[in-house]
This record gives C-alpha cells, structure tokens and sequence, in this order.
C-alpha cells in the first residue's frame, strides 16, 4: 500500500498481503506444498487499482472473478543471493544509457527468476475492498476512558472474520510452514512466518541463523485483528507496520506490566486510523479527533 497506515492494516499485506486468506476464513484452507493450478486469473476483470507503491514493488486490484468481487495482490519476489549465477548467465541486457562509468540496462531475466507473488481474495467482502484501498490517514489519541467508552465497544461489535488464524492453530491450513510449536495448552504458541511467539528466538536462531540481537520483536496497536500476535523481522528491514506510531517493541510491553500490571490502563496511546475506518468516525462522533 502507498501509505504506511494502509500498509500496516495487512500485516502487513503486508502483511499484510502475504496469504490468500479468503479460502482460510472460509474454513478451506489446504495443508502441504506448492499446488500446481490452473490460471483462475485469465478470467479476472479489473474494475481499478485500490493502491499501488513503487517502492515496496507491488499493486492492489479489485475486480470480478467467475462473477464474485475480488481482490488480488501482486508483489514481485526478492532477488535471492542464490540465484544470481542463473540470473546473471542466463538473462538478457537491453542497454537504456550510457555515461563514463555508468551504463543503465533493461534486463529480462528467466521466467522462474522472475516471479510474481500473487493473493488472491475471493470472495472480497467491502471491508477487504477497503482495506487495501489507498486512503488519507490521521492519528488518534487514546485515553483509558477512550479505550473503555469507544475503542472497546467498536472491536466489541465487530465481525472481521480471523477463522483463518484459528485454521492454522488447528492445523487446518498451513501445517507445513511451521517453524516451531510449543503445545503447552496455557502458554504454548506456534512459529511460522509472520506469526512468530521464547524458544521462539532459539528456533529462529536455528531455522535462519539470526540471533535476539538482530531481531525487531513487536506488537501492533491497533492490530489488524484481534487476536494477540507477535512480529519479528530482521533489524535493517523496513517492514511495513515497524512506524514508531503503530509498533510497540515486546519487550518495552512485557516491562511497562512488569512495572506497573494497570500500566496500560492508565497510559494515553496514539495510533493511526484510515479515513475510512469505522473506529475514527466514533471518535470524532465523540469528539475526540
């Protein structure tokens, strides 16, 4: 998404952006490897663009599929350090410019080193459609009063759907992406990526070789959805959702409770909320924005 606010919402599309959770919410989800599949898309019809960014290299497009609004998400792959023997040796150069030292080529590199990720929402509900929509953003200030009388009420009300994270804690989608389970039944947690729980830094120690010290551990408020989910990503990537107005680092949490247990309670918070966002219009019919 364009802005940070609207990419945030994802989690990060990123988040957000990063499964098809339609066929999760709806309970079908599949567990095992890569599917082979047919190309569902050839019949998509592109209604516009709800938001798109140069820089984090992908696009958000609602649409029709087999006569059902969609949503699809299409982000271009990193370039993997192994695979740039392939890329270098079996691509092709068009040279653009030249001057001195510096010369600037289209290069057209081999279909499988140049893959398109794809997510696919369907059937798109009005909430996906603006989710992923571009929108102006403001930042909220939340008391404990706020929170009781407005935040709290509004979630209360809510029926955002997270069947898709309850399929994967079931085990019903995604079982092979796990990186580390601890089934404790009150405080056991799964690892996979983007949903990351401690042992949860030895597993990421052994799985990806990144020690705790490289690590950026954080929650978001408000989160995308509400169920309690922890983001690690690698210090120098600039992960959608890491903004000092929406990230708050997990070990900063865990010592304001160990600190003060009400600490949260009592404590104003600030968080941005899109133009759209239900949220922001209670709390400017309260007149707090």
């Amino acid at each position: 998404m364009a802005d940070s606010a609207a990419k945030h919402e994802t989690d990060e599309l990123y988040q957000k952006a990063k499964r098809a959770k339609s066929d999760n919410e709806n309970g079908g989800g599949e567990v095992g490897k890569e599917i082979e599949c047919g190309n569902i898309l050839s019949e998509f019809k592109t209604t516009k663009v709800l938001s798109d960014s140069a820089r984090e290299k992908n696009i958000f497009i609602h649409g029709k599929l087999a006569d059902q609004d969609a949503v699809i998400i299409l982000e271009k792959t990193p370039i993997r350090e192994d695979t740039l023997a392939e890329l270098f040796a079996g691509s092709t150069l068009k040279l653009e410019m030249k001057n001195d030292i510096y010369s600037t080529y289209r290069l057209q590199a081999l279909p499988q080193l140049n893959e398109i990720k794809t997510t696919v929402v369907c059937p798109a509900t009005e909430k996906h459609i603006k989710k992923y929509q571009r929108q102006e953003s403001f930042l909220v200030e939340e008391t404990g009063a706020d929170y009781q009388s407005i935040t709290l009420p509004y979630i209360q009300k809510q029926s955002f759907s997270v069947q898709w994270v309850y399929n994967i804690l079931e085990k019903k989608a995604e079982a092979d992406r796990i990186v580390f389970e601890d089934p404790d039944p009150t405080v056991g947690f799964l690892l996979l990526p983007d949903f990351k729980w401690d042992q949860k830094q030895e597993a990421i120690l052994q799985r990806y070789q990144l020690p705790a010290s490289k690590l950026r551990v954080y929650l978001h408020y408000q989160p995308s959805y509400y169920h309690l989910h922890v983001h690690f990503t690698k210090l120098g990537y600039e992960a959608p959702g890491c903004g000092v107005e929406r990230a708050h680092l997990l070990a900063d949490v865990i010592q304001n409770l160990q600190s003060d247990p009400e600490y949260y309670k009592t404590r104003t918070l600030y968080f941005p909320l899109r133009v759209d966002d239900g949220l922001l219009s209670k709390y400017k019919e309260g007149g707090r924005l």
